[in-house]
C-alpha cells in the first residue's frame, strides 16, 4: 500500500463531530494534571482514530493498540464478522498509515480484545475507544475490562451504539448504564461518550463549548434519570488533520508541448497564391 498523502486518505469511519469531540476531551484532560494516564483503543481497522489519538500522548504515557488484525477469530459468529466486514484489515497495512503520521508505534496487542485487562494495570487508562466487534457478548466483555482499566475521571467512547446493523452494541452500552453505574454525557450519529467518574462537570463544560459552536446542533434531555446531550453533527467542521511526517510530493505533470511558431502572415498568403497557381496550370 502506498503511505497516505493525508489524512482524508486513511480509510475508516471517524466523522468530523467525532474528531471535535475527541479533540475536546482529550485537550481538557491536559488542564488537569491530575487526570493523568494512558490512552487505549480497541478496534483499530486501519488507523484513522488511532492515528488522531495519538497525537495526545502526552511524556511518560502509553498508547496501546488491541486488535485481531489478521490473526484468526476466538469464535465463529467473530470470524464471520471479521470476514464479512473486516477482510482487507491487515497490521502491516495499520503499522504503514500509523507511521505516516507519527514516528513510532503504539504497543500494538494483536489479540482478542478480551485478553486486554490482563495486559495493563487497573485504572490506569485516561481515555479508552471501544470500536473493536458489534457482538453483545464481544462488547459487553469489552465494556467489563474499560471498567476494569479507567482510571478517575476517564472518558470512554462507544462506536456504532445506534447503528442499526449493530444491536447488539446498543444492548451492551445501555445495559451498563442501567448495571453497572456507567455515565452517559453525550451522544453523536455514531458514538456514545461516557465515564465512571463524576459527569456533571465534564457536561456542564461541554455544554458551554457546544454554545460556541455553529456548526452542532444540540439539545439535552433525561435519559435513565440523568442529563444527556445529543449532538447533531451533519454541519460540522473537523478540526485540523494530523500532517503526515513526510508529505508526499503530488506527481508531476508530463511537460505540454511548445505551440508550433505562427506563420507569418504574408509568407502563408505567398504559400497559398503557389498552391492555387500551380492548379491553374494544371
Amino acid at each position: 500500500m502506498p503511505p497516505p498523502a493525508g489524512f482524508s486518505d486513511v480509510k475508516g469511519w471517524f466523522w468530523p463531530a467525532d474528531q471535535l469531540l475527541f479533540d475536546w476531551f482529550l485537550k481538557r484532560q491536559e488542564k488537569f494534571p491530575e487526570q493523568a494516564g494512558d490512552l487505549l483503543e480497541l478496534g483499530a481497522y486501519l488507523g484513522k482514530s488511532a492515528i488522531f489519538t495519538g497525537g495526545y500522548l502526552r511524556p511518560g504515557e502509553e498508547f496501546t493498540v488491541c486488535d485481531l488484525f489478521d490473526s484468526p477469530a476466538p469464535d465463529d459468529p467473530n470470524s464471520a464478522e471479521m470476514d464479512r466486514s473486516y477482510s482487507t484489515l491487515t497490521r502491516r497495512g495499520f503499522e504503514a498509515n500509523y507511521l505516516a503520521f507519527h514516528e513510532e508505534l503504539p504497543t500494538i496487542v494483536q489479540a482478542p480484545t478480551s485478553v486486554i485487562a490482563s495486559r495493563l494495570k487497573p485504572d490506569s487508562c485516561r481515555f479508552i475507544h471501544v470500536d473493536a466487534s458489534h457482538l453483545y457478548e464481544h462488547v459487553h466483555g469489552d465494556i467489563e475490562a474499560a471498567r476494569e482499566l479507567a482510571g478517575p475521571d476517564a472518558i470512554v467512547a462507544f462506536d456504532d451504539f445506534r447503528a442499526e446493523h449493530c444491536p447488539g452494541v446498543a444492548a451492551a452500552v445501555w445495559g451498563a448504564v442501567a448495571t453497572m453505574e456507567l455515565k452517559l454525557i453525550c451522544i453523536t450519529g455514531t458514538k456514545a461518550y461516557g465515564t465512571w467518574g463524576d459527569a456533571e462537570p465534564v457536561r456542564a463544560e461541554l455544554l458551554e463549548w457546544l454554545k460556541s459552536r455553529t456548526d452542532l446542533w444540540h439539545g439535552v434531555e433525561e435519559v435513565a434519570g440523568a442529563p444527556l446531550i445529543r449532538i447533531d453533527g451533519k454541519k460540522a467542521k473537523a478540526p485540523a488533520p494530523p500532517r503526515p511526517l513526510r508529505p508526499v510530493a503530488p506527481p508531476e505533470r508530463p511537460a505540454e508541448p511548445e505551440p508550433a511558431a505562427p506563420v507569418p502572415v504574408a509568407a502563408s498568403q505567398g504559400l497559398l497564391a503557389r498552391v492555387l497557381g500551380g492548379r491553374r496550370r494544371r
